[in-house]
């Protein structure tokens, strides 16, 4: 046997056990880490797809709550688990875009340590204010930032997150002075807002929608390109002379990058059928969420994208985490 052909048999004997593999997964349950607790905008987003994706794939998805800074445990724990297909996570802007011009303590790169297999919702985020703030348009807030510099406090759910990073634009567009309280996740920041503790805040529609319906809090702009349907009458930003504060929030799928191809193929086939059913679009349509299921180099192009969108926010206002 020559050389050549020796090298040939070494490669396909490496190469057979991933193969294999690959042609047999999933013959186990799937463990789908949410970074975030249980309840919240992720966690309701993930248990509607992860239910008709294990219904495609036949076997179980697990969902496991990881919570912890900001999601960054949990996709931590995710890039360093064994790359078989059998640890995946729902993984937020803040962590696959954000982050990596707010901190230098990543403990992952989300590309090079990640397979970025497909972007699965976009979540319109909407600026809402206190009933008792006395403005109601966005132009009446903005001449009232002016007139109050530094008295207007805004509220977002931590740190470099997508409801902090819109504020941050909105306030960079509209040359305004707030003041920043970040909160530790949605909840207590609304039940401050609602109490009268901060003026206003960005946050996924899902988040405010039933405070907004109820009366309690005043929606000013959506800040997304389109309007949304339980909202109809809220104006988007761009409407509004402001189309540089484009907001949405989103999620992705993530795998450890060094998943078989085949996996993530197989991943990326049932969450893109999955949010294509008339049953998850339904579902997540009555939470304003906006189901996507891109390809991986799709949603690859777009995380970078926002990684170089968000940096020049990042670096406008002077923003850093330790």
């Amino acid at each position: 046997m020559s050389a050549f052909m020796r090298v040939v048999c070494l490669v396909g004997i490496l190469s057979w056990p991933g193969v294999l593999a690959a042609q047999e997964f999933p013959n186990r349950p799937i463990k789908f880490i949410v970074p975030f607790p249980a309840g919240g905008p992720a966690d309701t987003i993930s248990r509607i797809v992860t239910e008709k994706m294990a219904s495609l794939l036949g076997q179980p998805v697990v969902i496991e709550n990881r919570a912890g800074a900001g999601g960054m445990i949990g996709i931590a724990s995710v890039a360093k688990s064994d790359p078989n297909g059998y640890t995946i996570a729902i993984a937020p802007s803040s962590q696959l875009a954000m982050n990596m011009n707010l901190r230098d303590d990543m403990p992952f790169h989300p590309l090079k340590d990640l397979a970025l297999i497909t972007q699965i919702v976009s979540v319109p985020e909407i600026l809402v204010v206190n009933e008792k703030v006395p403005a109601k348009t966005l132009a009446e807030l903005v001449a009232l930032a002016k007139a109050e510099p530094g008295k207007l406090v805004y509220a977002s759910t931590g740190h470099g997150g997508m409801p902090h990073m819109a504020m941050e634009l909105f306030r960079l567009t509209a040359g305004i002075q707030l003041v920043h309280t970040p909160y530790t996740g949605a909840a207590p920041a609304v039940n401050d807002m609602l109490g009268g503790h901060v003026q206003m805040m960005f946050a996924d529609v899902p988040v405010l929608l039933g405070n907004i319906q109820a009366g309690t809090l005043r929606a000013l702009a959506i800040g997304s390109r389109q309007r949304i349907a339980n909202l109809p009458t809220v104006a988007t930003t761009a409407e509004l002379g402001m189309p540089q504060v484009e907001a949405d929030n989103w999620y992705g799928l993530v795998a450890p990058a060094a998943t078989p191809q085949p996996v993530l193929a197989k991943l990326q086939s049932a969450v893109a059928e999955a949010l294509r059913s008339a049953e998850v679009k339904d579902k997540l349509a009555a939470q304003s969420v906006i189901a996507v299921g891109n390809s991986s180099a799709e949603f690859s192009a777009y995380v970078k994208s926002e990684i170089d969108r968000w940096a020049k926010v990042i670096a406008a206002a002077g923003i850093k985490l330790k």
